[in-house]
């Protein structure tokens, strides 16, 4: 059953998928973390990656395409990996440019904390980022993410250095900025 937010909704991945993906991945703009420089993801290497997924239900990591509620167009993919269950989990986003400024990873970003924190329960979740990615830096900061490590100057990007940032989001801050949200679990002493 796909998750719906106020703009988007996160779905599972499809085969008709694997191309924007790809192309998101070997953007350096929309890249979140790429593994390797240059970028040579290509669409075979996510099909293969889709494909080569067993129908099982795996809680440590899910990748969500997102839509736009209206149109019902490809505007991106959120994910959560290294999930710790009831503790922790690291969070990714890309979206095309096309779509930045829409309000769209916003919405796709509380969609997925909502679902970690009422139903998976966790106390924390964290995204890496650059610091010379204000969006992705501005984008966690609206949701109440902050800056909890830095590694300085420790990313080149377009010839620039940058700071490496982590950013973290504990269970009762996410409460405390979703007041319309009850946290049922109790405190840890």
């Amino acid at each position: 059953m796909p998750m719906q937010g106020n703009l988007v909704i996160l779905r599972e991945e499809r085969p008709e998928d694997m191309p924007k993906l790809a192309a998101l991945q070997n953007d350096l703009d929309t890249q979140g973390w790429g593994k390797s420089l240059p970028p040579d993801y290509t669409e075979n290497m996510y099909m293969k990656r889709f494909e080569g997924r067993e129908f099982s239900y795996d809680p440590k990591e899910a990748r969500f395409t997102f839509v736009s509620k209206e149109s019902g167009e490809f505007a991106g993919m959120v994910s959560y990996y290294s999930l710790r269950p009831r503790w922790s989990v690291i969070l990714g986003i890309l979206m095309d440019k096309e779509f930045w400024g829409t309000g769209f990873a916003f919405d796709a970003q509380e969609v997925l904390l909502n679902f970690l924190f009422t139903e998976l329960g966790l106390r924390v979740a964290r995204v890496y980022t650059s610091s010379g990615r204000p969006h992705a830096v501005n984008l966690a900061k609206k949701s109440g993410f902050i800056v909890s490590a830095r590694q300085r100057q420790a990313v080149i990007r377009h010839g620039e250095l940058y700071d490496n940032l982590m950013m973290d989001l504990l269970r009762e801050e996410y409460f405390a900025n979703h007041l319309d949200l009850v946290d049922n679990l109790p405190a840890l002493v």
